[in-house]
């Protein structure tokens, strides 16, 4: 079990290491305009780690994005984006309640469920679809995100640059819940 507690100050700490220009955390009231904006409140170590560490910035590779920032940049942009192109249609794209939080690139997301309660960290890989259904470009890349987190801290997560080298590289696995959950948010 991790502390989550001593896990946000471990984070903490990496990411002031790894980026000079950190951006400011957001208070209170940022957390709740993105929560209000959204229509659900972002999972709790999620809120923490930008109310504590950063407004993004920190993280594997390219780093999370910030929560808002203008009407199509940011957490909350995105994901209202990806919505909106996601309701009424016959293959929704974006599953309800997963906020993109960091982009690998490609068109590539890090999302986290905040509707699962260890906020389960999924990969969304475009490069598989093929028409109709996108569950297939969706993968569990975390049973949760504190177990992501401490995967990037220890250097050990399938994106790090020497993983394809190593034998116990976990890889994202297709995501169970990908058909009921684009369907269910329609």
């Amino acid at each position: 079990m991790t502390d989550i507690d001593d896990l946000v100050q471990r984070v903490a700490v990496r990411a002031a290491s790894d980026n000079e220009d950190l951006p400011a955390p957001v208070d209170d009231a940022r957390i709740a305009q993105a929560g209000a904006r959204l229509g659900f409140a972002l999972h709790p170590l999620l809120a923490r780690l930008y109310r504590e560490v950063a407004d993004g910035g920190f993280g594997p590779e390219y780093r999370l994005l910030p929560l808002l920032s203008g009407p199509d940049a940011g957490v909350v942009g995105e994901y209202l984006k990806r919505r909106a192109a996601s309701v009424g249609v016959e293959h929704p794209e974006w599953p309800e309640g997963v906020v993109p939080v960091l982009t690998w690139g490609c068109g590539m997301y890090a999302g986290v469920d905040c509707f699962s309660e260890d906020g389960q960290v999924l990969l969304f890989e475009p490069n598989p679809y093929g028409g109709g259904s996108w569950e297939q470009c969706w993968f569990l890349d975390s049973a949760g995100l504190a177990e992501w987190l401490e995967t990037w801290l220890a250097g050990t997560g399938w994106f790090e640059e020497e993983a394809c080298e190593r034998d116990d590289v976990a890889e994202p696995e297709p995501w169970e819940q990908a058909g009921s959950r684009l369907s269910a948010g329609v």
